[in-house]
């Protein structure tokens, strides 16, 4: 058996994109709406996603297919996004002039891209844990009785 890298095991592919000219911070906004959705479904939410960053999203995940189907000769219909991630990259700094002959800094931010494909069913969501105002709801609410 060939040695893995990533520690990824046989039934995974990964892809990078690296250097996406935009903030980490809208990029996650991205990433969340396709992490542990099977592969065809996440095409079709980047497709019709008003974000400008889905269609590098949606760039990287094709090509995680692709990697799929050609270095491991998986199926694309039993794929899902197991993992998706995002990260900060460089920050290009430049300077805009500001009043009375200071300068003001313009940060234009890079990120980079990280997505792994499972092959199979995806796995159950962990039940989320209940919140103090969920618990304080269900609690009934027991009438004191006043003495006259």
């Amino acid at each position: 058996m060939a040695e893995r890298r990533y520690n990824l095991k046989d039934n995974q592919v990964r892809a990078f994109n690296k250097l996406i000219r935009v903030s980490h911070q809208k990029l996650q906004l991205v990433t969340d709406l396709v992490r542990g959705l099977p592969v065809s479904r996440a095409i079709d939410v980047l497709k019709f996603s008003k974000k400008r960053v889905a269609g590098e999203v949606l760039k990287t995940l094709l090509s995680a297919v692709a990697n799929a189907e050609h270095n491991q000769k998986l199926s694309a219909d039993s794929l899902y996004v197991k993992e998706i991630w995002c990260g900060k990259a460089l920050t290009m700094k430049r300077i805009m002039p500001g009043p009375r002959g200071s300068a003001r800094p313009i940060l234009k931010p890079f990120s980079n891209l990280t997505i792994i494909l499972e092959s199979g069913a995806p796995a159950k969501p962990s039940p989320k844990r209940e919140t103090r105002d969920a618990k304080r709801e269900e609690k009934p609410k027991v009438k004191k009785e006043t003495k006259k």
